[in-house]
């Protein structure tokens, strides 16, 4: 009898979760074949550089790199075959706010899965999540425990992916309002909690200083905006202080942020007539991020990263662009305190240095500080079973 109770519960809480993940329109991935078709062409046609710098990748994509890049696209690689991959995942065109927003939405499986937003950034996609969406949702499969279990959401911000481009620029704090309304209105979630990277580590910061009623932890790689220190506030330590130097110093690595600040529409153009000048604008920071001073090629598998460029391609790359405009906005003021409960994983081949903790215990009420010995700003990509790890981990405390 006790076992027919336990799978009764165990089969209305499914029913309860499928109900509660069934919000939009269904979605699956078929682009037309006019569109792959003149792709193709363009990708036959390409005007390859003259000449190059000869200094290898700390000048951009080598030259080598790019053909056989391009050889790649047009020989080897089968979009189809990736439709077929991501559509796997049940997928949905969900209404927030009066706009579109794209999001994979995989039910997980056991008693009670968690809620988990997953929020990328630029130049990422949802490719970025792939390898670990299964694992987080279905534990079981991969050696873990049903208690463990997420049911995953992974938006795409709009104008990134499949979610049609806004009308004009949004912040990333907007973004953030519109997250947290997809998780509890749209979905109506009693609780969730969510990891950000890149530009989703600023989106699910603001929602922890903003909308932290449903929200119970959140996991970045990011500060999530620059800590402003008042002057009624102790000054900086001496590692504060060392850490800040860098932190607000224009280097090598931030000049496509000035660019796609204050000129995205120019830098549009290209990007939106030329695949291999919009893959090698994208790829380099695969490079650039993940091992940088090397000049091996990026430790991905060509198929991903030129499935993310395409992405790009579908839904044009100029309003993913936008948010730079907002770049000087990623401030957190002095005094202000995030509501809920933080963690943070670094990577030392990453963009930017780590900050020191008590840095981050400025704003926030840090409950785990990690600092890895390997991986770079794609870590979901990049090292799978430590991203899966650190988010199974740190999120055990919060269900």
């Amino acid at each position: 009898m006790h076992d027919q109770l336990r799978r009764h519960a165990g089969l209305k809480a499914e029913m309860v979760q499928a109900r509660a993940t069934d919000v939009g329109q269904p979605f699956h991935i078929a682009v037309p074949d006019d569109v792959i078709e003149d792709l193709r062409d363009r990708l036959r046609r390409t005007r390859f550089p003259r000449a190059e710098t000869g200094q290898g990748w700390r000048r951009g994509v080598p030259l080598d790199y790019a053909e056989r890049l391009r050889d790649h696209w047009l020989h080897r690689f089968d979009w189809r075959a990736q439709e077929r991959r991501f559509n796997r995942f049940e997928q949905q065109m969900i209404e927030v706010e009066g706009r579109s927003v794209h999001a994979i939405v995989e039910p997980g499986t056991g008693p009670d899965p968690t809620p988990l937003l997953l929020a990328n950034g630029w130049p990422s996609s949802f490719v970025e999540f792939d390898g670990v969406i299964e694992r987080l949702a279905h534990p079981e499969r991969y050696g873990g425990g049903p208690d463990d279990a997420f049911t995953v959401i992974v938006p795409a911000m709009p104008g990134y992916g499949f979610s049609p481009p806004p009308r004009e620029p949004l912040s990333p704090r907007e973004i953030g309002r519109l997250w947290n309304r997809l998780m509890t209105d749209v979905f109506g979630f009693d609780r969730y909690v969510a990891v950000g990277s890149d530009w989703g580590s600023l989106l699910v910061a603001s929602q922890a200083f903003d909308h932290p009623d449903r929200l119970r932890a959140v996991l970045l790689t990011t500060p999530g905006g620059l800590v402003e220190i008042g002057a009624s506030q102790p000054p900086p330590t001496p590692e504060e202080a060392f850490w800040m130097s860098g932190a607000f110093a224009p280097g090598p690595e931030s000049a496509y942020q000035a660019i796609q600040a204050s000129k995205p529409q120019s830098l549009a153009f290209g990007q939106t007539d030329s695949p291999i000048g919009l893959a090698t604008w994208i790829v380099e920071k695969f490079h650039a991020w993940t091992c940088p001073e090397s000049e091996c090629d990026p430790p991905f598998p060509m198929d991903d990263l030129i499935a993310n460029v395409v992405l790009y391609w579908l839904n044009g790359c100029a309003a993913p662009m936008w948010l730079y405009g907002f770049l000087a906005e990623a401030v957190i003021p002095a005094g202000a305190r995030a509501k809920v409960p933080a963690g943070f994983m670094f990577f030392p081949n990453d963009l930017s240095r780590p900050p020191p903790q008590s840095y981050l215990e400025r704003a926030y009420d840090v409950r785990r500080y990690r600092r890895h010995a390997r991986g770079g700003h794609f870590p979901a990509q990049e090292t799978p079973d430590l991203f899966v790890d650190e988010v199974v981990s740190f999120f055990r405390s919060f269900r």
